[in-house]
């Protein structure tokens, strides 16, 4: 399925099953920080084996690359790029949000956003890593399955332009990405992480 439109470093489809396999298939020819986002996404992953709702044309769904060229020990450090930048990006819209461990975004008691991260590792360095987001945006309609949904429409009354939230969400994601190159930037991705970041009992994970 080719482009709709392309804006800078972002390809938006009108449909896919899985904007990470898109990515996957494309990023040799990507540059860094390249997103590919979904008006419907009809195969979408969350953890495991879960599946990821979104009704079409309501929501955020999108890959973005990242070229970290780090060691494979230091996995976490994308998870803190990521998770940090979308707390960012939804506290610039007014909403208080927090990372629910291993990479889940929560406001409140209710989920707003998941993530999926696939990592290529060459000789013990992370070249590439496709970093999926399903961010929960106009989404007004939940399937009884999903225990505890929340998007931004939900929360602030706001009906927002996917194009407009999506460039917005990739300004804060390079951000925090830029934090890599030097080793208080590291230092700090970590320490901001651990401190908005927390983990539900056993029994409700």
């Amino acid at each position: 399925m080719g482009p709709i439109h392309q804006t800078g470093d972002i390809i938006w489809l009108k449909s896919c099953g899985s904007t990470n396999r898109e990515l996957r298939e494309r990023m040799d020819t990507l540059p860094n920080l390249s997103v590919i986002a979904a008006t419907e996404q009809t195969a979408g992953r969350g953890q495991g084996s879960h599946t990821w709702h979104a009704s079409p044309g309501c929501n955020l769904t999108f890959s973005c690359l990242y070229r970290p060229a780090l060691p494979a020990d230091a996995l976490l450090l994308l998870t803190c790029v990521t998770t940090l930048a979308l707390r960012d990006y939804l506290g610039s819209r007014g909403i208080e949000a927090r990372i629910k461990w291993p990479n889940d975004i929560w406001v409140g008691d209710k989920k707003i956003c998941g993530i999926l991260i696939e990592n290529v590792i060459e000789a013990g360095i992370i070249t590439k890593s496709i970093v999926g987001i399903g961010l929960n945006v106009n989404e007004e309609n939940w399937p009884e399955d999903i225990p505890n949904p929340v998007s931004m429409k939900e929360l602030t009354g706001v009906t927002y332009r996917l194009d407009e939230e999506l460039q917005a969400l990739q300004k804060a994601i390079c951000r925090r990405f830029q934090a890599l190159s030097e080793t208080d930037g590291r230092r700090r991705l970590q320490e901001e992480f651990e401190k908005y970041m927390f983990k539900l009992p056993e029994a409700r994970q």
